[in-house]
């Protein structure tokens, strides 16, 4: 018996394609198989692990990351740089607003998780400041796991 929870190949790809139709986009053999290789990953990836999995399937390099800005461009995947200059990719959950609350990405693992118990400044408090619009907060240090990793090795 198959599980419900596990998609077939061919619906993996028949959902990127409709998420590339909505955004306007053509269906391509590397932007599906971009989709389908951030949805498979428990956390954003960079350029390099993407080529490192997508190349052998026969997507150069240059290919993957043109894609991967086209992506980011439709808004299907948001880019993130951590502050080592480099971008990390990951798909946009539409129900998802990544400006209504910090973020909180681990430095060492890049793992990002929600932080929703921490407020943004009100509307008012943003105009007066001349914001007009909070695209993204990032709160940057060690996640649990990797400061526990770092103190095992001391």
């Amino acid at each position: 018996m198959m599980n419900k929870n596990k998609k077939s190949p061919a619906d993996e790809v028949n959902e990127a394609r409709k998420m590339l139709k909505e955004a306007g986009l053509r269906s391509t053999p590397a932007r599906i198989s971009v989709i389908n290789a951030l949805k498979r990953s428990s956390k954003p990836q960079t350029h390099a692990q993407l080529a490192d999995e997508l190349v052998p399937l026969g997507f150069d390099k240059a290919t993957v990351f043109r894609n991967l800005t086209d992506l980011a461009e439709a808004e299907l995947v948001l880019r993130t740089e951590l502050g080592d200059h480099v971008w990390r990719f990951e798909l946009r959950d539409p129900k998802h607003d990544r400006s209504s609350h910090p973020h909180f990405v681990c430095i060492d693992c890049g793992s990002v998780s929600c932080i929703d118990d921490m407020a943004l400044p009100s509307p008012t408090v943003r105009r007066n400041l001349n914001i007009a619009r909070i695209s993204e907060v990032l709160v940057k240090g060690h996640c649990g796991v990797c400061d526990a990793s770092r103190a095992t090795r001391r």
